[in-house]
């Protein structure tokens, strides 16, 4: 239940400062298979206990010299239990971590500088800067070679990146799906010009109300490309439908959230990791919730079938968690087949391969 290596390197948690409550971290060590993204992300990771010597046949080197390649600062001895639970009282608070002697009253007054400061635009830092495949995305030495069952992938899906989790694109890779990655400002008809068979919306850092500029192109391409929303994307999906998110006093984080299916009745122990939520609401326009947190009754799902998309507020990939979830995945898949066999068959009636 640790899985530190993937939260240090989840784009999700950018500009943050990592609290982990795990008694023991770095004792697995770090490598190349566990990473979410090409660095850390976290600005800062606080720990109780911190293992110099990593004891796994993985460990390709130690997670403290990790953060000191990438100039991230890591503090160990901290009552994290202690302070997590303080978060909990006060809500979501800045924090500064300082190596220098600084009295208490000077730390505060930074941190009261910092807040004063006009937000940082986190998804712009995480989110690639041009077109790619998953493979230029992601090096060799951190994918496994495959590419479903038969390495010849018959769907292309377009990632729409803000701030992509390596796991999600392994997921659609296993499912036999060809991967190409793209800027969070692509326009529609960008989109378009690939002809792809599905569209997600990925995970990302901060206000899903930064990221409105891009609304009218998801819009755009509704009803037209099977969609798929995860965390940040799904707040984007239901932005673009209509809905309104606001921030949580408390954000979601960690691997064992319970969450209902309202279909099924079902309760799912998903993973989390997010600060804001989409305003709850029986029904707008065709779009309906499809799962809810048992924890606070917040939404934690939707979908519109007229328009082919759907979207969760958690994790499905897992990575660290459970992977209770990991049929999401196969929904979307199906979605995107049912969308390309019944385009198939319009084709064939006006005569067009």
């Amino acid at each position: 239940m640790a899985g530190y290596q993937e939260m240090v390197t989840d784009p999700s948690y950018r500009g943050q400062i990592l609290v982990l409550t795990a008694p023991l971290i770095g004792n697995y060590g770090v490598n190349d298979l566990d990473i979410e993204s090409s660095a850390p992300q976290v600005e800062g990771l606080l720990v109780k206990e911190y293992c110099r010597k990593p004891r796994s046949q993985k460990a390709q080197e130690s997670l403290g010299a990790y953060l000191d390649q990438h100039n991230i600062i890591g503090v160990e001895g901290i009552d994290t239990r202690s302070l997590t639970l303080r978060l909990r009282r006060a809500g979501t608070m800045t924090g500064v971590v300082s190596t220098l002697e600084d009295n208490p009253e000077l730390l505060r007054q930074k941190v009261l500088v910092y807040k004063q400061k006009v937000g940082r635009d986190l998804v712009g830092e995480v989110s690639c800067p041009a077109v790619s495949s998953w493979r230029d995305r992601i090096s060799a030495r951190t994918v496994p070679d495959f590419e479903g069952p038969d390495k010849r992938p018959e769907r292309h899906i377009l990632i729409y990146d803000f701030g992509v989790k390596y796991s999600i694109l392994r997921r659609l890779a296993e499912r036999g799906c060809q991967l190409t990655v793209m800027p969070r400002s692509s326009t529609a008809s960008a989109i378009r010009n690939l002809s792809p068979d599905g569209v997600l919306l990925s995970n990302g850092p901060g206000d899903p109300v930064d990221q409105s500029f891009i609304l009218p192109e998801i819009r755009s391409l509704l009803g037209e490309v099977p969609i798929f929303g995860i965390c940040l994307g799904h707040q984007i999906l239901a932005l673009a439908l209509g809905f309104s998110t606001y921030k949580l006093t408390f954000g979601h984080r960690g691997s064992n959230h319970p969450v209902k299916d309202l279909a099924t009745g079902k309760v799912e122990i998903t993973s989390q990791n997010h600060g804001y939520c989409v305003k709850l609401e029986q029904q707008r326009a065709g779009t309906v919730p499809t799962h809810l947190s048992l924890n606070d009754g917040t939404m934690e799902g939707l979908e519109n079938r007229e328009l082919h998309c759907f979207s969760v507020q958690y994790h499905p990939e897992a990575s660290p968690g459970p992977r209770d979830s990991t049929y999401l995945f196969d929904k979307f898949v199906a979605l995107v087949d049912e969308k390309r066999c019944k385009g198939g068959a319009h084709n064939a009636e006006k005569g067009r391969p």
